[in-house]
């Protein structure tokens, strides 16, 4: 029997899936099937549907709400819904043409200016009321409008961002985080209005409004530089890569010294971090 060539036996167990550095080719991801990718341009074009949709009757019955109640809160609330509906068009817009990928850039600009607006507007609709010092009336239909988009809001949020993150679309991943704005402003104004109605702390929503605006500003400078990187499913669901892609012994390129789990040479040659799903391009 003949010897093994030298530093084989460490070279072979060096390229196992076991022992592959996090981040190295060997580990990363493999790239989606055109039906896979298919199916998640599906789905993200049916979350943005139902987004507009939600979006444009919250905004109907936040305004008018908010203006029979004077209320200021709600007012911003329904303003809030307005630009998740642009920002969402932006998604939908960017998903209607054959090759999403050329309009990603477009649609992360879109959606950057809206975070930047909405920041804005909250910035100052809290600011003033901060200094006016107005209690708004109190609004049943604005309690039960903040608690139905508290319960909506964030699983619509969890959805497009597991479908974008595995689809590695960065414009996606951040309306999910524009969805997700959204949802913690319904929370604000349920606690806002929740405690003027009960205690009349007529400034706890003012206070979690700036708070708010404040990370709305830094996903919309994350956004414009297209930093809105995400991140595998996996790591976000908990889930373990099926064991189906790793090498199995006898297939090419197992055992080869140069070669890693992805079948790539040394050159780095084969699938690359960059088009792999969960990477930002």
């Amino acid at each position: 029997m003949s010897a093994a060539a030298p530093g084989s036996a460490a070279r072979g167990h060096a390229d196992s899936p076991a022992s592959a550095a996090p981040g190295s080719p060997a580990s990363a991801a493999p790239p989606l099937a055109p039906a896979r990718r298919d199916v998640l341009r599906r789905r993200i074009r049916w979350i943005v549907a139902g987004t507009i949709a939600w979006n444009t009757v919250e905004a109907g019955v936040a305004l008018s709400a908010g203006a029979v109640a004077s209320s200021t809160a709600l007012v911003a609330f329904g303003l809030d819904s307005i630009v998740e509906v642009l920002a969402a068009s932006a998604v939908a817009w960017q998903f209607s043409a054959p090759d999403p990928e050329a309009r990603e850039r477009t649609a992360l600009r879109l959606i950057a200016v809206s975070f930047l607006c909405l920041a804005a507007y909250v910035s100052v609709d809290a600011a003033l009321a901060l200094v006016g010092g107005s209690a708004a009336r109190p609004s049943p239909t604005g309690i039960v409008l903040a608690a139905l988009s508290l319960a909506v809001m964030p699983a619509l949020s969890l959805l497009e961002r597991r479908t974008g993150t595995e689809l590695g679309s960065a414009s996606a991943v951040a309306d999910s985080r524009q969805t997700l704005v959204c949802a913690w402003l319904s929370a604000a104004l349920l606690v806002g209005l929740l405690l003027d109605a009960g205690l009349g702390w007529w400034w706890a929503d003012p206070v979690a409004g700036l708070a708010i605006a404040a990370f709305a500003v830094r996903e919309g400078v994350e956004a414009w530089r297209g930093d809105a990187c995400t991140v595998p499913v996996a790591a976000l669901t908990g889930e373990r890569a099926p064991e189906a892609d790793a090498p199995h012994a006898g297939a090419p390129g197992a055992g080869t010294p140069g070669a890693d789990a992805t079948g790539a040479d040394a050159t780095g040659a084969g699938t690359s971090d960059a088009s792999a799903p969960g990477s930002c391009r």
